[in-house]
């Protein structure tokens, strides 16, 4: 009788760190992992730039908690925005407006030397300056105040300012609790502070007009 001879059974082995496939497989894996992040890190274009947090006004300077960090897609036509790879330049000054949310132009930054303009407070009646907020326009009108006893025609009234900035609002309460007044900061052409200071000195009555598309709070 012929007897079959069994194969035998082979014992499974651990690979080892001497086997030329795991350490080629593990070479792989790396390269993979490597190449792909550099692809990730090309196609990452985006570049640091500062964006308004709030209404900037010409004239306002460069403050903490006014511009933010924000990392935008790279474009030619962002090369002329503020970047914000350094720090936010300390003693400069906005030479014109900016919107909340808006990116900052690099030329919309300059030195004290290049402001134009100059704060100033005026007094108007609580009810031409209702829904005014920081950051509008406002045409400015003055009414001289009539002389004590003239018999003369009203005296009449002339726009001395157009669209100078608003910087800041306070509005009063009279003791009845209603009507007052409200002062409120401008930003004055430099070549026109002595006028207005004259006109408000001569306690004559200002009257705030918001330029068209102006910033207005609505009425509550």
């Amino acid at each position: 009788m012929t007897v079959i001879a069994q194969p035998t059974a082979r014992r499974l082995q651990r690979p080892s760190w001497r086997d030329s496939r795991l350490v080629i497989g593990i070479v792989l894996v790396l390269l993979a992992a490597v190449l792909g992040a550099r692809a990730v890190a090309s196609t990452d274009d985006r570049i640091p730039v500062y964006v308004a947090t709030t209404d900037l006004v010409s004239g306002d300077p460069v403050a903490a908690g006014t511009l933010t960090r924000a990392d935008v897609r790279l474009d030619d036509g962002l090369a002329g925005y503020l970047s914000a790879a350094q720090p936010a330049p300390e003693g400069a000054f906005l030479l014109r407006d900016v919107r909340a949310g808006e990116l900052v132009p690099a030329s919309a930054i300059g030195s004290a030397d290049e402001i134009s303009v100059q704060r100033v407070t005026v007094r108007s009646d609580a009810t031409t300056t209702a829904g005014l907020v920081r950051g509008a326009r406002v045409d400015v009108y003055v009414t001289p105040k009539a002389a004590t006893g003239s018999r003369d025609l009203a005296p009449a009234t002339t726009r001395v300012l157009q669209g100078a900035g608003v910087a800041a609002v306070s509005v009063g309460r009279s003791s009845l609790g209603a009507g007052g007044s409200a002062s409120v900061q401008l930003y004055v052409p430099a070549d026109r502070v002595q006028s207005i200071i004259e006109a408000v000195d001569a306690d004559a009555r200002m009257t705030l007009v918001p330029v068209p598309g102006a910033r207005s709070e609505p009425p509550s």
